[in-house]
């Protein structure tokens, strides 16, 4: 165990050596980046399947500020928000179970002058790099649709950063918790009924009183209200709300994750 390692508790959030983490992970990836294709295309297929299929029979719905536009228009954001977050919550707990329990990474990279907070940062920051590479990708196919009505939606991208951030977070330090492969099957437990009910495919006000204020809870509900607001032009306050938010989920993930690689890798 290097000094550095031994005070990098101090340093909760990590440092700029981070980076070097970062960096192992591209050059691992630059040789399986086929995988990365897998995360582009289940929102896609979604968009074909009930934008164009089921959203012909439902025509028009309402809109965040109660104007009415498409069904495809509404589910399309909803859907960016579940790319950026399928992608960092899947690297932050599969990849990261491997390279912690398996492969051994951490315990190597603490030979260095790299810390415990370095490396939660830095894989957090990973993660949320591979959900924004989908986001980036549907993005793109989204303005190609038309689906984009304001010039705000240009910041969907942007905004979907900080939904990364929070389902990284919070994906990892759950991972931290996790002893086998068996625990992982959690993660699908959570993230189905997540996107299935975080008002990525109906209105909030569908839903009976008492599950609105658990769904309004969710993080990526949090980050579709953020996203829908941008690429309609809806402007309001709980935008900010919205950000605040995952910013805060995105700390706690963060912070959990810290503590329990120090328990874990600094025994």
């Amino acid at each position: 165990m290097t000094a550095l390692s031994r005070i990098a508790p101090a340093f909760t959030f990590g440092s700029w050596r981070a980076r070097f983490l970062i960096e192992r992970n591209v050059y691992v990836y630059r040789r399986t980046y086929m995988t990365l294709l897998s995360g582009f295309f289940e929102p896609l297929f979604y968009l074909l399947a009930m934008g164009f299929g089921l959203g012909a029979l439902i025509g028009q719905v309402p809109g965040p500020d109660g104007h009415p536009i498409s069904y495809t228009a509404f589910i399309a954001p909803a859907l960016l928000a579940a790319s950026a977050m399928n992608g960092a919550v899947y690297d932050s707990t599969f990849n990261v179970f491997f390279r912690l329990n398996y492969e051994k990474v951490y315990n190597a990279v603490l030979a260095t002058p790299l810390g415990v907070g370095d490396v939660a940062l830095g894989e957090i920051i990973w993660a949320l790099i591979r959900g924004q590479l989908y986001a980036i990708g549907f993005m793109v196919v989204v303005l190609l649709l038309g689906l984009v009505p304001s010039f705000w939606g240009l910041l969907a991208v942007p905004a979907s950063v900080l939904l990364g951030f929070a389902a990284a977070g919070l994906g990892m330090a759950a991972t931290s918790f996790m002893k086998t492969w068996q625990d992982l099957d959690l993660v699908q437990l959570v993230v189905l009924p997540v996107f299935l009910f975080s008002g990525t495919f109906y209105p909030l006000s569908v839903y009976p009183e008492p599950f609105r204020t658990i769904i309004q809870l969710s993080p990526l509900y949090r980050g579709t209200d953020l996203i829908r607001r941008l690429t309609t032009g809806a402007l309001d306050p709980v935008m900010l709300v919205d950000a605040a938010y995952l910013v805060l989920l995105g700390v706690l993930g963060l912070t959990i994750v810290s503590r329990r690689l120090d328990k874990l890798l600094l025994k």
